[in-house]
């Protein structure tokens, strides 16, 4: 349903829905005869704008109505989540917004959530033959990589604890460990195990994480899961920000919903899926999700275009003291840095998308970073850049430097990072800690202002990068210009330098 303002606000819940209609779309289906067929970790926004909605069109549709979802998770936010969808009857409002307009849905494909912490029950629920695919949403920072090698730590503390005691996990891993193992001594043909996550081949990374998991204590366990337990690779796409108190009261003004914990999102979604789920799928493919047999190239496209392209503007907006996402598009500034590095050293080294042009994703990719009506914001995009970093910029700076290609313009972005990781805006505002390893990123951001290669010190994030002579001499004179001229100064020398022949201009 679209904006229809001065309403009095009515709290979402199962027993308002009726009254709601008039003001936001809602199910079409009876949710009393929803059974759970996905267990889902990880209940976030991203979660329940994208995965989550798909199965509400599909239920909508009349269709798979034992594929809804159970809810899990191990951190304390998901706890905060749970108690909030729990008073509201595991009901959610998604508002989709494009630029011209705003509408909203009450969505409900959620039929329960454990609570996080009760290992037994979620052991429990994962050895239910009803639960056939288990799926994660739990951000890149979630499945215990090692930066530099791009492989699972078994070395990671959280890891090393659950391997020591199996039977009382802690880790999404170690319980899906459990679940697997029950399934196995019962009979019970294992669950399909589907990442929700943007990580270059994430099927396969999590499929290394939960077998590397069992490998440190039943070797043969993990050679069975690598046997009989599908992983399918993904690629999920949808520019979702966090909800604060803006969203909810937009919400309650313009909709006159109550709601605990909204969504809001633009009105772009896309999901690419390998045909993997022997035990079975909803049929998705009706209701938008493309199957097909490589993913690879869709997520290369994606993690590099797309989220490579918001760490290109994250860092320096953060340091301009940008709040907004749209505001830093309408940068002249950034958005020239973005253009140039994109079409000059980004897109290049892109393999190519069956029937996809790269440059008219990239297009649309700029028309939906400059949304006015979304409120990402410029921080968002600056979180967890240990982890995403090495995942959605150093890439593409390996493969241009295998190739011979120029990298200025994204040694230029790491030099960005580094600067904003010193925790002072140009401005001179204090930075607030942004990163699970904001400490030591600190540290090493202080100490790169006299000596830069102690920032690609960082071996376990730089790996082959940060030993590569060619980056490091244009790393060096990048962060150096930065801290001599400010952001703004060297941005513009950037954009402004004669292009490269033959790399990639149009």
């Amino acid at each position: 349903m679209r904006q229809k303002p001065d309403m009095a606000p009515l709290r979402l819940s199962a027993a308002n829905l009726e009254n709601l209609a008039d003001r936001a779309a809602v199910p079409a289906y009876d949710r009393a005869g929803l059974k759970a067929g996905i267990l889902h970790f990880g209940v976030g926004n991203f979660h329940r704008a994208h995965q989550a909605l798909y199965l509400d069109d599909l239920f909508n549709s009349g269709r798979d109505h034992d594929w809804a979802i159970l809810g899990a998770g191990v951190r304390p936010a998901d706890e905060d989540m749970r108690r909030a969808l729990a008073g509201q009857d595991f009901l959610t409002t998604v508002v989709k917004q494009s630029a011209g307009e705003s509408t909203a849905r009450i969505t409900g494909p959620m039929a329960g959530f454990l609570r996080p912490g009760d290992a037994a029950a979620i052991v429990d629920a994962l050895a239910d033959p009803a639960i056939r695919i288990v799926s994660l949403t739990i951000t890149e920072g979630g499945y215990f990589i090692d930066p530099g090698s791009g492989r699972f730590d078994p070395t990671h503390p959280e890891i090393v604890a659950d391997a020591r005691q199996p039977q009382a996990p802690k880790t999404v891993f170690g319980l899906i460990l459990a679940g697997l193992k029950q399934r196995r001594a019962r009979g019970i043909a294992p669950f399909t195990v589907m990442s929700c996550d943007n990580l270059p081949h994430n099927g396969h990374v999590t499929r290394e994480a939960v077998a590397g998991l069992a490998r440190l204590s039943d070797p043969a366990f993990a050679d069975w899961i690598i046997e009989a337990v599908a992983f399918p690779n993904g690629m999920v796409d949808r520019i979702t920000p966090a909800t604060g108190e803006r969203e909810r009261r937009v919400l309650a003004e313009s909709f006159g919903i109550e709601d605990a914990w909204p969504v809001f999102c633009e009105d772009f979604r896309q999901w690419v899926l390998e045909d993997n789920f022997p035990a079975g799928r909803p049929a998705l493919e009706r209701v938008g999700v493309e199957f097909v047999a490589d993913v690879s190239p869709y997520e290369a496209m994606k993690i590099r275009i797309l989220n490579g392209g918001h760490a290109v503007i994250a860092y320096p907006s953060g340091l301009l003291d940008i709040h907004f996402v749209h505001e830093a598009m309408a940068n002249p500034l950034i958005a020239a840095f973005l253009d140039r590095i994109e079409r000059e050293e980004i897109i290049p080294v892109v393999p190519p998308v069956p029937g996809v042009d790269l440059h008219a994703y990239y297009r649309r990719v700029v028309e939906r970073f400059a949304n006015p009506k979304i409120g990402d914001t410029v921080r968002r995009l600056c979180l967890d850049g240990s982890n995403r970093q090495p995942k959605f910029i150093l890439p593409t700076v390996a493969d241009r430097l295998r190739e011979g290609r120029p990298i200025a313009g994204l040694a230029l972005e790491v030099a960005l990072w580094c600067r904003y990781c010193f925790g002072v805006t140009e401005s001179g505002a204090a930075i607030a800690p942004n990163d699970p390893n904001w400490g030591r990123l600190q540290a090493a951001a202080r100490a790169a202002r006299a000596d830069p290669m102690a920032w690609l010190a960082m071996e376990d994030i730089f790996g082959e990068v940060g030993r590569s002579n060619v980056f490091r001499a244009a790393f060096a004179e990048a962060l150096k210009a930065l801290w001599r001229d400010g952001t703004e100064a060297v941005l513009r020398r950037y954009v402004e330098a004669p292009g490269t022949p033959g790399n990639g201009q149009s």
